[in-house]
Formats: structure tokens, sequence, C-alpha cells
């Protein structure tokens, strides 16, 4: 299944708005009126910029939705917003929907994006597009990127870097699954893919392109893809060059999990702290 075999909750005619992007600006108000509206939805949590097909398992990207975000970036005016004693200046507001969200001072949720009711956002910075579900604590400095989307009950760890990907608008964001666990420092970018269940240690570097192996069975997993239910930590595999041999960064599956078994703290550290890492 892809984009064109599902109908967008956002109307057609942000299509024919994308064609003639060339021409919009600020000054066009019925086309900033068409945008207004489809982010709005966006940032009510009632379309998302990308989900995962329960029949395929396969990313969806909803292409209209991203085009809606690119073009308010186009027609919206830049404008100075204040809270308490903040200024911003930007062509993005906050958003207005965090009802049931528990956010301490300094977090930052642009417009255009859903937190979902239960998640906790401590000084965090989450944008447009992106998506943050129910029981999820966003932690401090951690960063969820444009159209990003982050399951339930997810705890991304400190300084964590969920990367953020709008263009081009088919182009799969980042997607953390149900009940993950991210360590500190942790980067995930450019539409890789964390499964139910996965732990990363600190400091893991997950891209699309990134080497994932099973240390238990030496096999190569998917590249990108962290697989469910299990415990992973960045590492290292030699490759041969012209110019020597030299180390190259991957992601070491330590150790496989039950399905829907829940992380024992101390117990999770103790595999962590076996094979030098920290979560």
């Amino acid at each position: 299944m892809d984009a064109s075999s599902f109908a967008s909750k956002i109307p057609a005619s942000i299509d024919e708005l994308w064609e003639n992007r060339a021409g919009l600006s600020p000054a066009d108000a019925e086309a900033r009126k068409l945008v207004r509206s489809a982010v709005d939805q966006i940032d009510a949590g009632e379309v998302r910029v990308a989900w995962i097909d329960e029949g395929t398992d396969q990313v969806l990207v909803d292409e209209r939705a991203k085009r809606a975000i690119l073009l308010a970036f186009r027609l919206m005016p830049m404008e100075e917003s204040t809270l308490g004693s903040f200024r911003y200046h930007d062509r993005v507001p906050l958003t207005s929907h965090l009802d049931g969200v528990r956010v301490v001072a300094g977090a930052i949720v642009r417009w255009g994006a859903y937190v979902a009711p239960g998640a906790v956002l401590m000084p965090s910075f989450v944008n447009i597009g992106a998506y943050v579900d129910t029981g999820t604590m966003v932690d401090t400095w951690a960063t969820v990127g444009s159209g990003a989307q982050i399951g339930k009950n997810v705890h991304l760890s400190g300084g964590v870097g969920i990367g953020g990907v709008l263009e081009p608008p088919n182009a799969r964001p980042v997607v953390v699954e149900d009940e993950v666990t991210v360590g500190s420092r942790s980067m995930v970018v450019m539409g890789a893919r964390v499964r139910k269940g996965a732990v990363l240690g600190a400091g893991v570097i997950l891209t699309p392109t990134t080497h994932v192996i099973d240390v238990q069975t030496g096999e190569e997993l998917p590249p990108g893809e962290v697989p469910a239910w299990s415990v992973c930590v960045n590492g290292t595999r030699n490759r041969e060059f012209p110019g020597g041999s030299y180390g190259m960064q991957c992601v070491l599956v330590l150790k496989r999990l039950a399905e829907g078994e829940r992380h024992d703290k101390s117990q999770l550290n103790d595999v962590l702290r076996d094979h030098g890492a920290d979560a």
C-alpha cells in the first residue's frame, strides 16, 4: 500500500496549491486560510503525517499533510508571539493543544505537532508534524523532529535526537513504536525505525543505512531498523578499504526479550553494563 491508495482527510485543494506554490506568498489570504485549516487538523491529532499500516507493517506517508506543512512556511507571515516574558518571531506559532499533557517549563511544541493526553514533556522541543502518543516522556533536551512519529509509553531519554524530515513529501519520517526506551544522547534519523518494545543504550546512532547485527547469531538484520523486543547498543564492524582496515559504526542486538516483557530497570542496566554500555 502507498500514499495513493488511501483517502487523505486533508482536502485536495492543498495539492492544487502545491502545484502552484512558486507564485504563493503571505498576501494570498484564501490560500493561507486553506493551509491553516489543514495544519490545524494535524495540530489536533485528527491527521497524521505518517503511521504504520497494520495489514502490511509498512510506514505510510500522507503526502498531502506534509505539503500543507511546507506550504505553511511559504504562506504564514512572520509574527511575534509571547509566552510570559519570552518572545518568539516565527512563521509557526506554538500549539494550543496540550490538554492533559504535563508540560515542564522550557518545553516547546510548535503548531502542527500533536502531543496526546498523558504524555510528559520535560524541557524539550517537538517540531511541526510530529506525533507523540500517550504515556510517552520526552526527557530533558530531547528533540522530536518534524514529522517524526512516537508511539505510546516511550521514553526518549535526556538529549535524544529524533530526526525530522518533510522534503520530499513522500519521504518516510522516523518511527519509534510503542513501549520503546531510547537511551541518552542517542540519535535516530532520516526515516529509521525502532520497533515495539526495543531498548537502545546510550549513544546509539541509527540511520536508514546503519547495519544491525545480532551478536548471538551473527545474523545481519534489515538495515536502519531495530528489531522489536530487543536490547541494542552502538558497535563497530571492521571494513577493508584501499587505505586500510577501519571500524564502521553499527548497532548490535545484545539480547532478545519475550514479546510484551516489561523492562525491569535494574535487570536492564545489568544487561547493558555486561556489554560496556549504559541506559
